[in-house]
Parts: structure tokens; C-alpha cells; sequence
């Protein structure tokens, strides 16, 4: 199920801080998972950049 809106940053902190641990203590992931935490690095190294760029767009 995605995020809602209003709490996806919020939702997935928590997700991505589980992930952080997990690598931080040396837990066994499978081939499956290490294929999806490379592509959560080069997604993580876009997000900052666009994080970086970022500017609101006003609202009329």
C-alpha cells in the first residue's frame, strides 16, 4: 500500500531507519534485498539532490 500524502516522509523514515540498523549490525540479506539496497543508494544519492533543489510551489 503507498504512503498517504500527508505522512510519506514521515512513513518512510521509519522503513529507511530499519534499513540503516540492519546494515549498521551486520544482518545476513538475501541476493533479492542486496539487489533493492543498491537501488536504494543511487535512489538516496537522488533524493539529495533533489532535496538540495527543492522549492515549494505555492499554492493559488
Amino acid at each position: 500500500m503507498a504512503n498517504m500524502s500527508y505522512c510519506r516522509f514521515e512513513n518512510t523514515y521509519s522503513d529507511l531507519a530499519d534499513c540503516v540498523r540492519a546494515l549498521r549490525n551486520g544482518e545476513k540479506i538475501s541476493e533479492d534485498e542486496m539487489y533493492y539496497a543498491k537501488r536504494m543508494r543511487s535512489l538516496c544519492e537522488r533524493f539529495i539532490e533533489e532535496f538540495d533543489d527543492y522549492e515549494p510551489v505555492e499554492e493559488e
